[in-house]
């Protein structure tokens, strides 16, 4: 019974998802910022809508606008946050640049 070793190129995975030493942007991922302040909103739009349920006007057809749009803002957020979840962005650490040498700020940079 022989086993195949991987060679020292190929990144061996963690239970199938990710290479080793690679690590998911977490709280630093765009989405859950963004999850974030959608939600926010979305949860002062729901408390307005409720404590105040009388703002309704004519332009809004007598609808409680804000109520409606904040519960719309809150599942927004929560798609937001479950996508971030399901499908996390995976930072593989052979991609990074390396930190031993001094920066290259481009053409033309005063050093």
């Amino acid at each position: 019974m022989s086993t195949q070793e991987p060679e020292m190129s190929e990144p061996t995975t963690r239970g199938g998802t990710q290479p080793v030493g690679a690590h998911s942007a977490g709280a630093f991922d765009v989405r859950n910022v963004i999850a974030a302040l959608i939600g926010f909103y979305g949860l002062v739009l729901v408390v307005y809508g409720i404590v105040d349920p009388d703002q309704k006007s004519e332009g809004t057809g007598d609808v409680n606008a804000n109520l409606w749009s904040g519960i719309v803002m809150v599942l927004v957020a929560a798609g937001f946050a479950l996508w971030s979840r399901l499908r996390p962005i995976v930072v593989d650490p052979t991609e990074l640049p390396a930190e031993d040498g001094p920066a290259d700020d481009g053409p033309g940079a005063r050093h």
